[in-house]
């Protein structure tokens, strides 16, 4: 027999509407998408906590190792002049070098060294790892430089001050600790500090976290020069000041 439907029944079908297939697989795609972009930032968040960790900690091995080096020296001068000797520290292995003249009558063989070393504007600067090639370089372009040995204080300033990146030929700011992690990960260097302390140290990677940085670019010397012509050593700007280039650069950033 035919079922009489009446029209309380067609009024229930017709205020609940079927919903499409592809709807539904749309919503079960979205939830399935949401849920999975919920775990991997639940997983980018604890990484992001364990490298801070890592960070923190290496900080603090690094202003450790570089207090106990402090103390060492220290106590050493202390016995040599207590024994009526002097001390005499270890070579520097990095230098800070900085252009002080422009382009104006160049030779072409101290161009080409400036060129080199990156060092093609004025008021460039550069951290260069010193062995017997470089110093013979640095003693050819003298009267166009001023360089020395940094201590940990400039290395720290010039980096947090004025270092920026180079990631495929662009000059990046180091914004966050990711840019330089993305960059020299592979070397196990993945925060600033790392940079700091493998460019001080001159460690096994120095070439490859020079190279990262792009070249400095800082401003004329507070107080102006003395006179760039005369080397440093008879009171002008130009060669070696050793140690002193930490007052000069601090001027210029």
């Amino acid at each position: 027999p035919n079922r009489v439907v009446s029209i309380s029944d067609f009024d229930k079908k017709m205020s609940s509407p079927v919903v499409p297939e592809s709807v539904l697989k749309k919503r079960a795609t979205l939830k399935e998408l949401a849920a999975k972009r919920a775990e991997a930032k639940k997983k980018e968040d604890v990484d992001r906590k364990q490298k801070r960790k890592l960070m923190f900690k290496r900080a603090e091995k690094y202003l450790k190792e570089y207090r106990e080096s402090e103390n060492e020296t220290i106590r050493l001068k202390r016995a040599a002049r207590a024994a009526g000797s002097f001390h005499v520290p270890a070579e520097a292995k990095v230098a800070l070098v900085v252009r002080i003249r422009g382009i104006t009558a160049v030779p072409p063989k101290t161009k080409k060294i400036l060129q080199l070393l990156r060092l093609r504007q004025i008021h460039n600067a550069v951290f260069v790892k010193l062995n017997k090639a470089t110093i013979t370089m640095l003693r050819l372009i003298e009267p166009y430089i001023a360089y020395g040995y940094p201590t940990m204080k400039t290395t720290k300033d010039i980096i947090y001050k004025r270092g920026f990146a180079k990631v495929n030929g662009n000059r990046i700011p180091i914004a966050d600790n990711s840019v330089i992690e993305e960059k020299l990960g592979k070397y196990d260097i993945i925060c600033v500090e790392d940079l700091i302390h493998e460019i001080y140290t001159c460690g096994p990677n120095f070439k490859q976290a020079a190279n990262f940085l792009w070249p400095f670019k800082l401003s004329s010397p507070l107080g102006g020069y003395k006179n760039k012509l005369i080397h440093y050593i008879e009171g002008g700007d130009a060669g070696n000041r050793g140690e002193r280039i930490g007052d000069f650069v601090n001027r210029m950033i």
